[in-house]
């Protein structure tokens, strides 16, 4: 028995390949969600920037610098929001 092959409108395609460029989203959860194989979105990814000038802008020296250092402060405050709430946890057993 012969599996028929799924098609798909190139505005679904388009829908698909603006959601993964504006919401930065990993090309494999948007497939997951949608139903198509990651490589299959990657390829019309791929067909899509090239159709439209890569849409996506290279980020300069002082972007990506500022980019690193609010990465690194995001990963300290969680790190700091993590251990502010066992130590809450902690002392509300003492209290009891």
């Amino acid at each position: 028995m012969t599996a028929s092959r799924r098609r798909f409108t190139q505005e679904f395609k388009d829908e698909l390949c603006l959601e993964v460029i504006s919401t930065s989203k990993p090309i494999k959860d948007v497939a997951e969600v949608y139903g198509v194989g990651p490589e299959t979105l990657r390829n019309w990814l791929i067909k899509y920037r090239e159709a439209h000038g890569g849409t996506e802008t290279e980020l300069t020296v002082t972007e990506r610098a500022r980019l690193k250092e609010l990465e690194r402060e995001i990963q300290e405050l969680r790190a700091e929001t993590a251990f502010l709430k066992k130590a809450t946890a902690y002392f509300a057993r003492e209290q009891r």
